[in-house]
């Protein structure tokens, strides 16, 4: 079965075929008409086509190439010079001098094109190295794809009092605030201020600095 289907006849590969014998044979004819006789004839075709193939192998390599595309045209321009000259367009048996020249120089114009075609060397592309991403430069379709995640807020933390004295038992009513105590104080009361925009009361003093209620008293009244 895979044999079968290896040697299917291909349409375009047929045509092929028949292109290139028709023009191999026009291009014999030519050289025949021009003076070139016996197995010179035949070896004109063959110069035609191997420059044809030689550019085209070239054009593969690298599409850009104007050297391959201007060989490609040579040939393929004297190829269907021949098909156009041998259907009646030039008196075959007496050609124009111009076409005896130019039959005559084209083994070394076939050798000068396949020489350039075989010694021109393709340029390679050099490999681009990728640019090292940071974390200062994410990649950006992923930054695009990955939705910004919301930073927690955290609750302003719990500030320590400082330690307070130890008494026995107070002597007077009103307990004895130390200094730093009242400066601590000040500072809470000043950023209570700054964030909401109100004097702090007594209530909030007290669970801010974690003191007894007396001893809140005695702070706010101070604070005033």
């Amino acid at each position: 079965m895979a044999a079968r289907t290896a040697l299917r006849p291909d349409a375009v590969l047929v045509q092929a075929v028949i292109a290139g014998a028709l023009s191999f044979a026009h291009l014999h004819d030519l050289a025949a008409a021009a003076g070139q006789d016996g197995w010179k004839a035949w070896a004109y075709p063959v110069s035609v086509d191997l420059l044809l193939v030689a550019a085209w192998r070239r054009l593969r390599a690298d599409r850009r190439s104007r050297l391959a595309w201007c060989w490609f045209a040579v040939a393929l321009f004297a190829s269907l010079g021949a098909n156009v000259a041998t259907a009646g367009l030039l008196d075959i048996q007496h050609p124009p001098a111009w076409l005896r020249i130019g039959v005559a120089g084209w083994p070394a114009i076939a050798f000068l094109g396949g020489t350039l075609l075989a010694h021109t060397t393709t340029p390679t592309p050099t490999p681009t190295a990728p640019a090292p991403t940071t974390a200062l430069d994410p990649d950006p379709e992923v930054q695009e794809a990955a939705p910004p995640t919301p930073e927690p807020v955290e609750p302003p933390a719990r500030e320590e009092a400082p330690a307070l004295p130890t008494a026995a038992e107070p002597a007077d009513p009103v307990p004895a605030v130390p200094a730093a105590l009242v400066a601590h104080a000040r500072k809470v009361a000043d950023d209570h201020q700054t964030r909401t925009g109100t004097a702090i009361d007594t209530g909030t003093l007290r669970s801010r600095l974690g003191v007894p209620p007396q001893l809140a008293d005695a702070i706010a009244a101070q604070l005033t």
